[in-house]
């Protein structure tokens, strides 16, 4: 037995669909996804991290390639001359670990911006003012920024984490 990771493509948007298909059929999956902070409160609070992709662990010569090739809501697998592409583990351990740290991070939002970094106010009644990034309120989606006002005064403000961004 030769198992070895590959990448399997879904139909957009039917990434779910595809990941519970593979892990009904026993086949390890890896579906790397970050937790988001949409601005529309009811879109998706965690997303795919290569959005139509997920890797599978698998030894193609049991399992055969026409079953990731007929799976409903799958494009099949990422093959380049005709042979599927082979993923290293190496690969497979450091998206893991770079998944881990943005959600440590507290979600992909986070990934970039660390404290005293200039952000950009996008939305809200503070809309187009540039602040200064200074702490994630823990157990919300908020956080607080410095702005600076009259007379070049940092005021500290808590504001919605979907209304930043870094310019």
């Amino acid at each position: 037995m030769s198992f070895r990771w590959y990448v399997l493509r879904s139909k957009p948007l039917k990434e779910e669909m595809v990941w519970r298909q593979v892990n009904s059929q026993g086949i390890e999956v890896f579906y790397p996804r970050l937790r988001a902070h949409p601005v529309n409160p009811r879109a998706r609070k965690i997303k795919p991290y290569f959005p139509g992709y997920m890797f599978i662990h698998v030894d193609l010569d049991t399992a055969g390639l026409s079953t990731f090739q007929w799976m409903p809501h799958s494009v099949g697998l990422v093959c380049f001359g005709g042979e599927p592409a082979v993923v290293p583990e190496s690969l497979i351990l450091a998206i893991k670990n770079r998944i881990e740290e943005i959600d440590s991070a507290g979600g992909e939002i986070f990934a970039n911006i660390h404290q005293g970094d200039k952000i950009f106010i996008k939305d809200g009644p503070f809309e187009g003012f540039e602040a200064i990034f200074d702490v994630r309120v823990s157990g919300t989606e908020r956080v607080r920024v410095l702005l600076e006002w009259l007379s070049g005064r940092l005021v500290p403000l808590e504001i919605n984490v979907a209304e930043i961004q870094k310019p």
